[in-house]
């Protein structure tokens, strides 16, 4: 059976079957388009969530730790300028108890016959350190008169020790301000031995500085090894 033409009806019937159809793939295109472009909007806002957040956790991570570091250095600050007042507090004790100490020492040639026992013997320490038979001895010049008996008897205490013979004489050269003791010079003059009281009294200061600390301040906390 030969197809004839189709009349106006039925190509309009046509023509509408056909634009239902586009329209529903159309409509069923835009949906896919609308879903994934959903989808793809998701993701893009929950990336960009979280990259907002980290960024926010890292600024207050970052505040945080500053904060911290702020705190560390304020408490650093506290202790070392309480550490520094405790320091120098000692260190006024420390004086304190060594100008106690020069105080003495100043009254110490009052008492004529200690004094004039610590001059033989510190005398009869520098002629045998010196080993010579010719040596000068300084003194105050309010000490000259003892030097002289305390040297002489130095002298034969040295010659029973060692076997030897020393000469010496007496000037006065030291400071009457000074708190007393002597000096030894050499015959060449090229050695001198300070036997002062003020010298003898820095050299203790020094030597027992660090038994002195412990005594009064207890053992060193930061210090490991002990000679």
């Amino acid at each position: 059976m030969a197809s004839r033409p189709l009349n106006d009806d039925e190509v309009l019937s046509e023509m509408n079957k056909m634009v239902a159809f586009i329209k529903q793939e159309a409509m069923e295109k835009a949906r896919e388009i609308k879903v994934k472009a959903d989808e793809e909007f998701a993701i893009e806002k929950a990336k960009l969530v979280k990259q907002e957040q980290q960024s926010i956790d890292a600024q207050h991570d970052k505040k945080r730790k500053g904060a911290e570091v702020a705190q560390k250095i304020a408490q650093s600050n506290l202790t070392n300028k309480s550490r520094l007042k405790l320091l120098h507090r000692r260190e006024e004790q420390l004086q304190e108890l060594f100008a106690a100490s020069r105080s003495q020492i100043l009254t110490f040639a009052q008492d004529e016959g200690r004094y004039s026992q610590f001059l033989e013997g510190v005398i009869v320490q520098g002629y045998l350190q010196l080993m010579e038979p010719n040596v000068t001895l300084l003194a105050r010049e309010q000490d000259t008169e003892l030097v002289q008996k305390a040297g002489e008897a130095a002298a034969e205490t040295y010659t029973q020790i060692s076997g030897r013979q020393v000469t010496f004489d007496v000037q006065s050269p030291l400071s009457s301000e000074g708190a007393g003791g002597i000096k030894l010079v050499s015959g060449s003059k090229r050695i001198t031995i300070d036997n002062t009281l003020d010298e003898r009294l820095r050299l203790l200061e020094d030597r027992m500085l660090p038994e002195i600390r412990k005594d009064l301040f207890g053992p060193n906390e930061n210090r490991k090894f002990y000679t």
